[in-house]
């Protein structure tokens, strides 16, 4: 954060081209930037993180199988047509010798010719767990068969079961008639199970194919957005021409949009109208009421007397813009009272006059964050009956009363005196590194 001794109010710093995809001059409103500025957009939404683990999850939940492709050799063909001749040749002469060669040969290479559709059978219809399940349970009866014969414990067991009354017990049928009714039991089961599991899996598809057509409409919905508001403030030669009604119509579909969409889209929005200067007070001219020129391909900044073509004001309040990119962004005197501003990325933001009372700014990156304009020692917070003065800082301060500042990264010592002496006993105990020694100067 700087200083400004200037008599004239300060204008905050440029910005440095390298930190932004576009290389252009951010002042130039033109059809192009803002297209430029709009696909950008478009491309940073579909490879953001939380997309790209969606798609891959969805791409995970669905499982392609396709028929492997084989081919069988004419050679292979024509040895299985003679090797059946052959075995017909000997059942029909009744020579053995003749049929058990023929009947081998057949199975051999039928067997072979059947391999890969068994393969893709077995994939089609049966999970990996599955045959791992099947695999496990034959090796389970052959280990049990096994033990019973070769321990001697089949023997007793049979001794056991010749000594048992029949007659008294019921007849073997009637045994294996329960046992089949058990079994039959334990199917049904295990099929109502394994359509609980299928019916789980496809909710579970289904829930992030919606997830990710809400995505595409949002950003669509943005991408209208963007379009429509630059048609609106731009004429033909791409110049600023915002007249009353056209920006209380802005501000109107700015209003409409950010209760449409999520944390992450609304930070989209603040960063295009930031980029596009719609949301920095301009110098107007007295009598059209039009922005004036900088000189320098911009348009000339004016904070104690300039017009926003868009004013946030209450649009933000109590909105939950955690974990979302805001650097550079211009949020200067909106109205932030209870929004979420937990690890956002606030470098070198303005927040001067904006009202942070209730607001969490835990966890954020504040590093060059603009509190107030002037010297620490004369700024103060904004007023509702006294206009700002922007040479000594005095009513150009965010209010950050009972805002919440714990594990914030970076801060400068002037933010946090600044914090500190204006925050409350509140936002007080929660800036990292103490305010031992500052004076609490909102009293409460």
């Amino acid at each position: 954060m700087t200083e400004s001794n200037s008599p004239h109010p300060p204008n905050p710093e440029p910005l440095p081209a390298e930190d932004f995809d576009s290389g252009t001059d951010e002042n130039h409103l033109t059809p192009e930037t803002l297209a430029a500025q709009e696909y950008l957009t478009t491309i940073a939404s579909l490879q953001s993180p939380q997309n790209r683990d969606a798609l891959q999850q969805a791409h995970s939940q669905i499982k392609k199988y396709t028929i492997s492709k084989f081919t069988v050799k004419p050679r292979a063909l024509l040895f299985t047509l003679v090797a059946i001749a052959i075995t017909f040749f000997g059942l029909v002469i009744n020579n053995w010798l003749l049929g058990i060669l023929g009947t081998v040969i057949t199975l051999i290479l039928s067997l072979t010719m059947l391999l890969p559709w068994w393969q893709y059978v077995l994939q089609k219809w049966f999970l990996s767990q599955d045959r791992t399940l099947f695999v496990a349970f034959v090796g389970l009866a052959v280990g049990i068969i096994g033990l019973l014969k070769f321990t001697g414990l089949g023997d007793r067991l049979q001794m056991w079961v010749k000594q048992i009354g029949w007659e008294a017990s019921g007849t073997l049928a009637e045994w294996f008639g329960a046992l089949g009714q058990i079994s039959i039991a334990i199917v049904a089961v295990y099929v109502a199970w394994r359509q609980y599991v299928i019916s789980k899996d496809l909710t579970i598809q289904q829930n992030l194919l919606t997830v990710q057509q809400n995505i595409i409409t949002q950003q669509q919905t943005i991408d209208s957005y963007f379009q429509g508001v630059s048609d609106l403030v731009l004429d033909e030669e791409g110049l600023l021409e915002d007249w009353p009604q056209e920006r209380a119509i802005a501000e109107g579909r700015t209003a409409a949009i950010f209760s449409s969409v999520d944390g992450s889209g609304k930070a989209k929005i603040i960063r295009f109208l930031s980029r596009s200067k719609l949301l920095t007070p301009l110098k107007r001219d007295r009598r059209l009421g039009r922005a004036i020129l900088d000189g320098m391909g911009g348009y000339e900044e004016d904070r104690l007397e300039g017009l926003r073509v868009i004013d946030l004001g209450v649009m933000l309040a109590a909105a939950d813009l955690s974990s979302n990119d805001l650097r550079w962004t211009d949020l200067s005197e909106a109205n932030l009272v209870r929004a979420n501003l937990s690890n956002c990325d606030l470098v070198k933001a303005n927040l001067a006059r904006t009202i942070l009372y209730s607001a969490n700014l835990g966890g954020a990156d504040l590093n060059g964050t603009r509190f107030f304009y002037g010297s620490v020692a004369t700024a103060s917070p904004r007023s509702r009956n006294e206009p700002p003065n922007y040479e000594t800082g005095e009513y150009t301060g965010a209010v950050v009363e009972n805002a919440d500042f714990s594990n914030v990264q970076r801060l400068p010592e002037i933010t946090r005196h600044y914090c500190c002496t204006w925050g409350g006993e509140k936002t007080r105990a929660t800036i990292p590194g103490g305010c031992e020694g500052i004076p609490n100067k909102l009293g409460r």
